[in-house]
């Protein structure tokens, strides 16, 4: 059986490097982002992943992992943002926004670790084009949810999804890092 805790902490500093390497180009920009806008940017890496999963073409050259790698990165904005709010420029600096990504991963993997258990790795017999349906699910509840207000009567909040889907992402790069079959 694979060390899935070292599988997840490997494609974790992958995401991770690349966030921090990217706050040093660019600093905290996205601190202006809505929540909202967050949800979209995670949508267009999903819809490109569903796109590329469908042609089997890639024009760009960039392909299905920078996508999910996005996906694991947008997913903290966004929990940052819920909890921070947006704002008007960078407001935060570079070890802050550090510190913000290692709290809510931290907590995003606690809520893997426990599914994961309760589940059985269930996630390890899926295909990967399943991970990408249902982050696109995810991103469709979130936007519903966002458009009344963040309210809902019975589900979870958009922290939840934001979370469900940095975790099906997670779950594709393992796939693809390790060479699980990721059909």
């Amino acid at each position: 059986m694979p060390d899935t805790i070292a599988q997840f902490e490997q494609v974790i500093s992958v995401c991770r490097s690349l966030f921090s390497k990217k706050l040093q180009d660019y600093g905290p920009s996205w601190r202006i982002m809505r929540p909202s806008s967050v949800t979209d940017q995670i949508f267009i890496k999903a819809n490109r992943i569903r796109s590329l999963e469908t042609k089997q073409e890639n024009r760009v050259g960039e392909g299905i992992e920078s996508e999910l790698i996005g996906i694991v990165n947008y997913g903290i904005v966004g929990l940052i943002q819920l909890h921070l709010g947006f704002s008007e420029g960078a407001d935060i600096t570079v070890e802050e926004a550090l510190a913000l990504y290692d709290k809510f991963m931290t907590q995003t993997k606690e809520l893997m670790y426990a599914k994961n258990h309760d589940y059985d790795e269930a996630w390890r017999s899926m295909r990967v084009t399943s991970y990408t349906d249902l982050i696109l699910m995810k991103i469709y509840r979130t936007k519903q949810i966002e458009d009344h207000a963040g309210k809902t009567l019975i589900s979870e909040g958009i922290d939840a999804n934001y979370m469900d889907m940095i975790n099906y992402a997670l779950f594709g790069l393992i796939k693809f890092q390790f060479g699980e079959d990721a059909d």
